[in-house]
Order: C-alpha cells, then structure tokens, then sequence
C-alpha cells in the first residue's frame, strides 16, 4: 500500500514537472522569438467606430503623464520602478491614429515640439548660407500645422491590491494554493478648445490588472519516517500594467467621440450602425 501510494505521488509530481518544463520551454521560446507589433487591446471596437462626417480634426497632444507616484508593488523588498508607463502619450497618439480606422484626427507634433522647433531652424540657417544668391532668396518653411483641439489628462490612479483572496487545502502532505490580485489603473482626459480655451469634455477610465498564481507541494515521510518526499510547483500570470494603460487610453477616446456626436460638436458620416458595447 505505501509502495502504491509512492509511486501515485511520484507519478503527480513527475506530471506536474513535466507541465512546468513544457511552459517554461514555451515561455523562453517565445522570448527568443522575433519581435512582434503589439495588437490593440480594443482593436474591433476602434475600427468600428464610425467615420467622421467632415474633414479630419486637427488635435494635439502636450504631456500626458503619470500623476500617480505608484511605484511597482513587491514583496519583501524595495522597488523604484514606477508602477505605470512613463510614455502613455505615446498610446494616446496612437489611439487619435487609428480609431475609426484613421478617419477622425490628424495629429501635430506637440510632445517633442523642442526637437521640431530646432530642426526647422537648422534648416533655415542652411538655406541662408546655400540659397542666399538665388533671385528671390532663401526658401521659405511652409508654416506649421496648428490644432484646433488640445487632448489632455494622464494617469490620475493606480490602485494595488483592490481585491485579495485565494483557497488552499492541504491532507496527508499533499497541498494546493490559489491565489489571485486585482489592481486597477484610473486614466482621465478632457478635449479642451483652443480658440476659446473652453474645456469641451471630460472623462474618467477605469481598467483593472488580474494576477493569479497556483501552486502544488508534497512533504510526505514513508517508511517510518526515514524516506522523504518533498516537491514544490508553481506558476503565475501577471496581466501587463502597460497594456492595461493602453486599454483604459483607446476606452477613454471612443467614448470621447460618441460623446461629442451627442453633444453635437461633429457628425458621423451616414448610414451608420452603433456596435459599442
């Protein structure tokens, strides 16, 4: 009997092995694989977004920034890291890009207007030297784009540890564990007007991040005492905090264009049919 229930423990510890072997030749495959372009989180409901009644709106976008100060939660040790991306204007240019299928805004340089501001000017100064001669002078820069909207916001929260649990059990040595952690991250962006500084609309998002973890071990004494088996299993899934900014971003701008149609600022182009969720 005890040789049967050996080899029944072996044989679940052996199959639990193998499992996390064969997710961890997963997981480094496809880290050594090749880059790939990320999908957006909410791509069917940006791409069915109808189109604008009218041409383009030309929008900016300044600094959308972290307003949190969260840093990255972590047991027993001190992190620096800051619990969310740095760059999320980055996925809000992006989103103003795509959403509609491209048919909405146009986007002016507005995060790196510095660079843009001296690169023109390097070109000015290289025109003076080698066009100076020409009849009617150095060619002048066509002038830059200015918006007629400004988007603005950033990462107003970041709240670890919303939601805690998990269950356990353990008999005669054999243990399991289940754990899981919601956190959610908390965006805001207003639409201001820039000919009369006007806030137009303002909105609030709200996205959570599941952690999960599982867990199996064995510490079991046979014959009498003086034979051990002890194993430990595991694995953890962490939802990607930057994907979740990403998600709460793309959320925040479509409801910001059906607001906008309801509140009559700009049309959609008909027929159309309204699939928001």
């Amino acid at each position: 009997m005890r040789h049967s229930c050996l080899i029944l423990i072996l044989g679940l510890i052996l199959s639990g092995c193998t499992a996390m072997v064969r997710s961890l030749d997963t997981a480094i495959n496809d880290a050594n694989g090749p880059a790939r372009i990320q999908a957006s989180p909410n791509q069917e409901r940006m791409d069915s977004v109808p189109p604008l009644d009218g041409p383009k709106i030309t929008i900016a976008v300044y600094n959308f920034m972290d307003k949190t100060g969260q840093r990255k939660p972590a047991d027993k040790i001190a992190n620096l890291s800051s619990a969310v991306t740095q760059g999320s204007e980055v996925w809000v240019i992006n989103a103003l890009e795509e959403v509609g299928a491209g048919t909405w805004f146009t986007v002016v340089e507005r995060v790196g207007l510095d660079n843009l501001i001296k690169e023109r000017q390097l070109i000015r100064n290289t025109r003076e030297v080698y066009e100076k001669e020409l009849p009617n002078g150095p060619t002048p820069l066509k002038p830059m784009v200015f918006a007629g909207l400004i988007l603005e916001g950033g990462i107003v929260g970041y709240d670890s540890n919303v939601a805690v649990g998990g269950a356990g059990a353990r008999y005669l040595g054999i243990g399991l564990q289940d754990e899981y952690r919601i956190d959610t991250v908390t965006v805001v962006m207003r639409l201001v007007s820039v000919s009369t500084g006007k806030v137009l609309m303002s909105l609030a998002t709200e996205k959570t991040i599941a952690s999960y973890r599982q867990g199996a071990d064995v510490f079991k004494f046979f014959d009498l005492g003086t034979k051990l088996v002890e194993s430990e299993i595991g694995w953890s899934v962490n939802e990607p905090v930057n994907y979740a900014v990403r998600a709460a971003i793309e959320a925040g701008i479509i409801e910001l264009i059906y607001e906008g149609e309801r509140k009559k600022f700009w049309k959609f182009k008909k027929p159309f049919r309204e699939t928001r969720e």
